[in-house]
This record gives C-alpha cells, sequence and structure tokens, in this order.
C-alpha cells in the first residue's frame, strides 16, 4: 500500500464549496489532485445513491462540501446533504466497509485555504485505510448495489 494514491471524489455546493476550491486554487493553496471536484447546485441534490455510486464506481472515500450551518442558500441544503451522509455512513457500517470513507463538511466561499486543508486531511485518512474494498468487484458482485 505504500504508493496508494486515493480517489476522492468531493461534490460541492455550487455557492460555497465549489467557490472555496476555486479560491484555493487562485491562492495557490494546493490540495491533492486525486480529489475530483462533482459541483452540483446544492448538497440537498446530492442523494444517497449518488455517494454509493462514487464507491461502487471505484472512489476511496467521498465528501459532501456544503454551506456553513445556518448559510444554505437554499435554506436547509446542507441540513438534507448530512442526513443522508449519515445515512450512507450506517449503510456502510452495516455491511462492513468503514464508515470513515464519507464525511460531510462545511464553509463558506471565502475559505480556500480550509477547502485545501480537508482536502488533504481527508485525503490522509483515506490513504491510511486503504483502497475500497469493493474497487475491484464487478457490478454484479458489489456489496454497494444502488438498487
Amino acid at each position: 500500500m505504500g504508493n496508494f494514491e486515493p480517489v476522492i471524489v468531493a461534490f460541492c455546493c455550487n455557492y460555497c464549496a465549489y467557490t472555496a476550491a476555486d479560491m484555493a486554487g487562485s491562492m495557490r493553496h494546493c490540495y491533492p489532485p486525486n480529489v475530483k471536484i462533482v459541483k452540483v447546485p446544492c448538497t440537498g441534490k446530492v442523494d444517497v445513491k449518488h455517494i454509493m455510486l462514487a464507491l461502487r464506481k471505484g472512489a476511496d472515500g467521498v465528501y459532501v462540501a456544503g454551506c456553513l450551518e445556518g448559510d444554505c442558500h437554499f435554506k436547509n441544503g446542507n441540513n438534507k446533504a448530512a442526513l443522508r451522509v449519515a445515512r450512507v455512513k450506517k449503510i456502510l457500517d452495516e455491511i462492513g466497509i468503514e464508515k470513515e470513507r464519507v464525511e460531510m463538511v462545511t464553509m463558506s466561499a471565502g475559505m480556500g485555504k480550509d477547502f485545501a486543508r480537508i482536502a488533504v486531511e481527508i485525503t490522509e485518512k483515506i490513504r491510511k485505510l486503504g483502497p475500497n474494498p469493493v474497487k475491484n468487484i464487478s457490478a454484479g458482485q458489489s456489496k454497494l448495489a444502488t438498487g
């Protein structure tokens, strides 16, 4: 596992986290290139099936990055996302996969440095966990069926 570079999928809110990621780049705050950003209109649109599908398709870790508590542009999308992330963690725990592979984080658009720090921290955590155990299992045999 010495050369293991995890694939991380980050579902980022258009208004806050995606802008923070852009700011991180503009300010030259480096974060791992293995963090693949998926821009979403609101984290409230990220469903359990999206997170599970990312894991089934080979992501070693997933995080949902939304607006700060009380600052969601769609009132409570970040709260919905947090509940869905909690549900995924429960599912992963039930099927014997580390629930730490999935996280919910919040930030404002001006938190570019924090975006980079969080990306590094999550990448390091996933690197320690090792590869996603279902990464090399065909979709038909996967424990992470999306139903």
